[in-house]
């Protein structure tokens, strides 16, 4: 299995020294945000995980293998590339065997963190239950995944193109752990809010160290998500961004836009329609998260 995997020579000798790794997806560089503000915000998150004591792993599969960690020669590939993959766990295969680009969903990212040891992955927000899934059953793959792969995934709640209530109570069945931080409620990306209470409330990393301990430790395997909003003075007021989502949502069912294309349209969409105020919001977003994914990494590393 492991002959699958590639390592960055900095991944490589932090793995060798004990040191803490954070896991980063590539589809919010190649399918969630504009060149050159993805290169650039990926580049600028690794350096705040960096700058906290932890190392970045950002992942991807390149050449038949799945990389982790990237060299910036290779988030510049997959920032320019018009065709890389969006892998979730059914395309991972094929990306080895073809040796086509590809770039890891939150799935996808869950599965190959853990295959490479590392337990803690920073993204910005997590996929889940589509609105209108009861016809169309259009549910992302990353619910499923935080119920298999025993990841702690450090995220600003979910998309808000999402029904985030359905996608609360998917969770709740496939039994994953949502934690929040700094307030009671669910996050909802572009919004510190959603009006939804999350399960446990666990403010610093140490304590959401031990909750991951005691999950893990009792043999209760699968993720959990950290949801972390993003901050009040960078967010987009909630009306807004509200209206907003549903205009671009009537204009993906009039135009067809289905399955894994949905999201990149409504983000693009989004983008276009508060003239690039929503990129700035994602953009703060995933730095935050980036901030409390590293302290937790840390803090698993060094228990006390």
């Amino acid at each position: 299995m492991h002959d699958y995997l590639a390592y960055s020579p900095e991944v490589a000798a932090a793995r060798a020294a004990g040191q803490p790794i954070v896991a980063l997806e590539s589809t919010i560089i190649s399918h969630g945000m504009p060149y050159p503000q993805n290169v650039q915000t990926a580049r600028e998150v690794e350096d705040i995980i960096r700058a906290a004591g932890a190392v970045p792993a950002t992942i991807a599969v390149l050449g038949g293998k799945i990389r982790i960690g990237l060299s910036s020669e290779e988030l510049e590939l997959l920032g320019r590339s018009s065709d890389a993959l969006k892998l979730s766990r059914r395309d991972l295969p094929y990306a080895i065997a073809s040796g086509k680009v590809g770039a890891t969903t939150v799935a996808a990212t869950m599965i190959c963190a853990q295959l490479a040891g590392i337990q803690v992955f920073v993204t910005g927000g997590i996929g889940g239950v589509h609105r209108g899934a009861e016809t169309s059953f259009d549910i992302s793959a990353d619910l499923q995944e935080l119920a298999r792969s025993s990841v702690a995934v450090v995220c600003a709640g979910a998309k808000s193109i999402l029904d985030i209530g359905l996608t609360l109570e998917y969770l709740e069945t496939q039994g994953v752990p949502v934690v929040t931080v700094g307030q009671d409620n669910f996050a909802a990306f572009y919004t510190p809010d959603s009006g939804f209470k999350g399960d446990f409330r666990l403010d610093t990393a140490a304590e959401q160290a031990a909750f991951l301990r005691a999950k893990w430790g009792l043999g209760l395997a699968g993720g959990v998500v950290v949801s972390n909003p993003v901050p009040a003075d960078e967010a987009m007021p909630k009306a807004e961004i509200d209206g907003i989502t549903a205009r671009a949502l009537e204009e993906a069912a009039a135009q067809g836009v289905t399955g894994k294309a949905v999201t990149p349209f409504l983000l693009a969409r989004i983008k276009s329609l508060t003239e690039g105020r929503s990129l700035a919001t994602n953009i703060a977003l995933v730095k935050n998260n980036a901030r409390v994914g590293a302290q937790l990494a840390l803090a698993l590393q060094n228990p006390r």
